[in-house]
């Protein structure tokens, strides 16, 4: 499912217009960024959590010429399922 699926099946479920999910969908997607750019988890129960994963600075090998070279800190987005979602997907 692309964004644009996603919008129709919230106008369907939602009974509103593809415009009004579109605007809804955005807003979704835009307090989720926000709320992670300020370092905060976003725990939504029975779907799951997303967070902000914090990865050190590590000494790596460059494949091509096996030089040394180090790889700077970064943060990476993470989203861990929840229980509802988990039994869902497995058909429990």
């Amino acid at each position: 499912m692309n964004k644009s699926e996603l919008i129709n099946a919230v106008a369907d479920a939602a009974n509103m217009t593809k415009a009004d999910a579109g605007n809804a969908v955005d807003a979704v997607f835009a307090a989720i960024t926000a709320a992670m750019k300020s370092g905060d988890d976003v725990r939504l129960v029975g779907f799951g959590t997303f967070s902000v994963s914090a990865r050190a600075a590590r000494e790596g090998r460059n494949p091509q010429t096996g030089k040394t070279l180090t790889i700077a800190a970064s943060k990476s987005a993470k989203f861990t399922a929840g229980k509802s979602l988990k039994d869902t997907i497995n058909g429990r």
